[in-house]
């Protein structure tokens, strides 16, 4: 049987989870140009700040999932390609550093929540963001950002694992190329999450 949308992202026990929207991953500043361009093709980032504004306007918690390290690497990851290539691009990921930032369109707001990570491959897996979703009495994450080859995987897998209820609206998702993100979003992300657009869910919590 369909789950209803509506009832599904309803406001009182749904968060919007966004994964690593920073100036240093789709902004002016990216490590990872091919993503960020194929964020600009998608229309992501305008995209996801119209669900965050939608969302904090009806009253539903915006946690922002970002990364970053340390200078001297200590406690991060280097056990998997891609930690290699973040370490050797010239964009430093440094805490603090203007990469690590929210892209200034989608913003921070007071109310918003900010948890960011030094280690792993996902917003979830190892970090506060579970016990933070059940004491804001979550239990639906729309999941939003990139990158759909990995991030927003395991976020996807980690909050089903963790009894949460998904929603991934996939024109505020983005990975590389894009056929391969279109692909893993019908053939697998559908089979654990409810697939939906970013018009559907500001409409209802416009409501």
């Amino acid at each position: 049987m369909a789950l209803d949308l509506a009832e599904l992202v309803a406001p009182p026990h749904t968060a919007v989870v966004t994964s690593e929207v920073q100036r240093g991953v789709i902004g002016d500043s990216s490590a990872l140009p091919e993503l960020a361009a194929a964020a600009r093709q998608a229309n992501l980032i305008a995209n996801v700040a119209a669900l965050v504004r939608a969302a904090r306007a009806a009253g539903v918690r915006v946690v922002h999932g970002t990364a970053h390290h340390r200078g001297d690497g200590l406690g991060g990851n280097r056990n998997a390609r891609l930690f290699g290539a973040m370490r050797r691009s010239s964009v430093g990921m440094l805490e603090g550093s203007p990469a690590t930032e929210v892209v200034p369109e989608i913003g921070v707001d007071r109310t918003d929540l900010v948890l960011s990570r030094v280690h792993g491959l996902g917003p979830m897996a190892g970090t506060e963001l579970d016990p933070v979703l059940r004491n804001m009495g979550v239990s639906t994450v729309v999941v939003v950002g990139v990158s759909v080859n990995i991030a927003i995987q395991n976020l996807a897998f980690d909050a089903v694992n963790n009894g949460y209820q998904v929603v991934i609206p996939r024109d505020a998702v983005a990975g590389v190329p894009a056929e391969y993100a279109d692909a893993v979003l019908d053939n697998t992300l559908s089979l654990v999450a409810t697939l939906t657009t970013t018009a559907d869910v500001v409409r209802i919590w416009k409501q």
